[in-house]
């Protein structure tokens, strides 16, 4: 590609950051000479674009990106491979990008000016348009929702993580290890170039927050696995833990921004998230369907007789707290997660603590999510609903990756830790789900046979489960009713992991125990 067509290209992007609020008229020449410096171009740049031309800009940087990624590779100022055009494409992109001061300027201007809903809006836009979320990645996402026993299940099945090669993955492991960034939530992560082994992040910029008087920070997650999916994460780069600053911590957040809900991974191992080496919080604006679940059991504790709490219809053991007072909530909250942290009941494997080497292990924890309900009436204040999800993180010989943990049966759908978004009833399951699950609606559309359908990579795990589906549903079906009812069983297996990860099952003997645990703090129904 000669220097004249990537100059066109570094015109097209300018007049799309300009669109788009990443830079104003007079900035236009300081990006321009970056990106020019960034691609090696010595030639005289293209004429700027006109105004007919700009409206016909992308809705995203990236076509205009991978233009410029071409080039790059064909001159060899990168190899031609996901990683390395990752990190020069983002490199472009930081030259457009404001800085990091302007950014939170923006946003609280805009809270003043106009309300903290718009404030999110925008600042949600922008990391679309700077390229931080990569949209044309994240549409490649199948989504949808079926209903189960519980309700409406959400389904999504990754496909924007694309795969890298062999060869890619051999140099990040070659890469120098390195302890800067600390991890991926780092505020050091703000402008970072990035190397193979850790993403570029030029193009990230972030909200600073004050929660309990502790500096926190807002963020999208480059993965939008939701609508405004945020993270909210810690100054400093400290373990997970779940206490009672942290149900304040929660509410402070909601105070703040009250039409998102936040979050919290549990703090232990197989029933966390995947960073639990940095406190951090998500969040985000959508209605899970574990919010929609109704309760099925109501009761008291006449220490706070102005908090309603409730056992609701859902796979996972949750309580659930509402109060438009504040302090209560939080101390009612505190007081159960300290009664479960040492909570031990034998005849349903509950164990608090075991010992390793002499150690003294703790296996439970809550997963909190908390969100803020509009007022019912002119006389009655906003209230707060926190759900507590009681989780226990042991395993044992039979059940080697977790007691409470999607047992082994179900690891064709699923076999990740279970963490907050799946808690809240989002599965969020492997891209290889999507090859299975089309071989399997044409076995049922009779589109392939058995014998064919075994020897296709990755189907002996599904085997029983198409044996199930092939007894009720027959092989008449024709493939677009297959798929539709394929959506509704594959939420109804994730119905079943869900179920696997409660320690209080939904039955007599389980409904007993939760009944049993609630009473030993002085929680009787009412």
């Amino acid at each position: 590609m000669k220097e004249l067509k990537a100059n066109e290209l570094i015109e097209k992007l300018l007049a799309y950051g300009e669109k788009n609020d990443l830079l104003a008229e007079w900035d236009k020449i300081a990006a321009r000479n970056e990106i020019r410096d960034i691609l090696d171009i010595k030639e005289a740049p293209a004429e700027e674009l006109d105004s007919e031309t700009a409206v016909k800009l992308p809705d995203n940087p990236q076509p205009i990106l991978d233009g410029m990624l071409d080039y790059a590779a064909a001159k060899s100022l990168i190899n031609d491979n996901l990683s390395e055009r990752d990190l020069l494409d983002t490199r472009i992109m930081g030259a457009l990008t404001p800085r990091q001061s302007e950014i939170a300027e923006r946003f609280y201007n805009t809270a003043e000016e106009i309300d903290i809903k718009a404030a999110a809006d925008q600042y949600y836009s922008f990391a679309q348009k700077s390229n931080y979320i990569r949209l044309e990645r994240i549409s490649k996402n199948l989504n949808w929702s079926a209903e189960s026993d519980y309700g409406r299940i959400e389904i999504t099945i990754n496909l924007s993580k694309p795969e890298k090669d062999p060869e890619e993955i051999a140099r990040a492991k070659e890469e120098p290890q390195s302890n800067y960034p600390k991890c991926y939530l780092c505020l050091e992560n703000v402008g970072y170039p990035g190397r193979l082994n850790h993403p570029a992040r030029q193009n990230h910029r972030v909200i600073p927050l004050k929660l309990q008087n502790e500096d926190w920070f807002l963020q999208y997650s480059p993965y939008v696995y939701y609508n405004e999916h945020c993270i909210v994460f810690h100054r400093e780069h400290k373990p997970m833990n779940i206490n009672k600053n942290t149900f304040a911590v929660l509410l402070d957040f909601l105070d703040q921004i009250p039409h998102y809900f936040i979050g919290s991974n549990a703090d232990l191992p197989l029933v966390g998230g995947s960073i639990l080496n940095h406190d951090h919080f998500q969040g985000g604006r959508h209605i899970f369907p574990m919010e929609e679940a109704a309760a099925v059991e109501t009761y008291r504790d006449r220490s706070f007789p102005e908090v309603e709490i409730g056992r609701i219809k859902w796979p996972l053991s949750v309580i659930r707290l509402r109060s438009a007072e504040r302090e209560d909530l939080v101390n009612l909250a505190a007081k159960i997660l300290k009664k479960w942290r040492e909570y031990s009941d034998s005849a349903l494997n509950i164990k608090a603590h075991s010992r390793e080497a002499g150690e003294k292990i703790a296996h439970n924890t809550v997963t909190p999510i908390a969100r803020k309900k509009d007022k019912l009436g002119e006389d009655r204040a906003a209230q707060y609903e926190l759900d507590l999800v009681l989780r226990n993180n042991r395993t044992s010989g039979e059940y080697p990756h977790g007691i409470f943990h999607p047992h082994k049966e179900l690891h064709h759908i699923k076999k990740e830790n279970i963490g907050l978004i799946e808690v809240m009833g989002r599965a969020i399951l492997p891209g290889r789900l999507k090859t299975e699950l089309n071989l399997i609606a044409k076995y049922l559309s009779s589109e392939l046979s058995l014998e064919e359908l075994k020897n296709a990579e990755g189907m002996a795990e599904h085997l029983d489960w198409v044996e199930e589906l092939d007894s009720e549903y027959g092989q008449d079906l024709n493939y677009k009713e297959a798929e539709k009812i394929l959506e509704k069983e594959t939420a109804k297996k994730f119905s079943e992991v869900l179920e696997t990860a409660g320690v209080y099952k939904n039955d007599q003997k389980g409904i007993s125990g939760f009944n049993k645990f609630l009473k030993t703090m002085g929680i009787e129904k009412v």
